[in-house]
């Protein structure tokens, strides 16, 4: 690692694992004590030990930045000082939990935006996140688990990310080290082990893991061919209405697109004669955001023709798969007007498209 400089910007390492407690944080503070003894400038910028003792025990030496004092809701609480941090310029700063949000009036809404103010600045970072965090595996880790994740970070750190390292542990390791006390304090312990921490929860978040890891170093790998040419052509049409559920339908297409290394186009058709609700209109927006979260192109057309405008889309962007929601036409409208599926079979014989359960 070189100095920090304005004329770099600094590397980002990403410990990952499928739920706390196996050992992010420690094996971060671990690789930093490693490099404070190869003689590199070593700070903790936030650390969350959770009460765990040889996690503590394991800064023990660091220097740690002073946390900034905020006072919300008649609450003093401590947040991660960013400028603190860039007026120290270290070359490598420690950063727990990636994916938490920031207390109200604090410079950025999120601590991923902190991180990548602190990487602009040419400061090397080290950063924890679970794998339910990432934005376009939400409504599947609500299937898996129950449970609803509010703290979420867009997939394109892990695609940004210098290096992207997964922690990895047996779910029934992770469960003796709860049951030890080792992840929360007793009162909490048998409450998790009935709730996110099931095994069936933790093999399928620990397969998650592995999986995501494994995509994002396949998808670096074959990104660029020997002549500089991407080698992956399939473009990705994910087809969003009004209805609540195409965040699902949205969040789904993304996860294609990134399994295929692809581009993500959203598209949202609005009637000429039909004006939105505030609601809806806060709907499509929200979508809008998705899809630069996810590094996508919103398309918005308006037109009494869905079919023939999805139709014209994919073939003006040469779309190569379309994602598409169940239909919410009653069979008697799917008698008269027939279904939008078997039309766009018909307009693009050469598309594949995806019917996705919405419910």
């Amino acid at each position: 690692m070189a100095p920090p400089s304005l004329s770099r910007r600094g590397k980002h390492k990403i410990f990952i694992g499928m739920a706390p407690g196996v050992g992010k944080t420690y094996r971060m503070l671990e690789e930093g004590q490693q490099l404070k003894q190869e003689g590199l400038d070593v700070v903790v910028g936030l650390l969350e030990t959770h009460g765990r003792e040889e996690t503590a025990q394991k800064a023990t030496g660091l220097e740690q930045v002073p946390l900034r004092e905020m006072i919300w809701q008649g609450r003093s609480l401590r947040e991660m000082d960013t400028q603190a941090i860039l007026a120290r310029s270290p070359q490598l700063v420690l950063i727990d939990e990636l994916a938490h949000t920031n207390v109200s009036g604090s410079e950025y809404p999120k601590r991923y935006q902190d991180v990548e103010r602190i990487l602009a600045a040419g400061i090397d970072v080290y950063s924890t996140l679970n794998i339910q965090h990432l934005e376009s595996l939400n409504d599947l880790v609500l299937k898996i688990s129950g449970v609803v994740v509010r703290e979420r970070i867009p997939d394109r750190l892990l695609d940004e990310a210098d290096e992207v390292v997964v922690i990895d542990v047996t779910p029934e390791t992770l469960q003796e080290r709860l049951q030890e006390g080792r992840v929360y304090a007793p009162e909490k312990i048998d409450q998790a082990l009935q709730n996110f921490f099931k095994r069936q929860n933790l093999v399928a978040l620990r397969e998650l893991a592995l999986r995501e890891v494994a995509n994002n170093i396949e998808e670096n790998s074959r990104e660029i061919d020997l002549e500089g040419h991407h080698t992956i052509h399939e473009r990705i049409l994910v087809c969003i209405s009004t209805y609540p559920n195409s965040i699902q339908l949205l969040r789904r297409g993304a996860r294609i697109a990134s399994q295929l290394n692809s581009r993500l186009f959203v598209l949202f058709v609005s009637h000429p004669h039909q004006f939105l609700s505030k609601a809806e209109a806060l709907h499509i927006e929200t979508c809008q955001g998705l899809t630069q979260e996810f590094e996508g192109e919103f398309i918005r057309h308006e037109s009494d023709d869905v079919v023939g405008t999805i139709a014209q889309v994919a073939r003006t962007h040469h779309i190569t798969q379309i994602v598409l929601g169940e239909t919410q036409r009653s069979r008697w409208q799917l008698f008269m007007k027939g279904s939008i599926v078997q039309k766009l079979m018909r307009l693009l014989p050469h598309v594949d498209l995806h019917i996705i359960a919405t419910h």
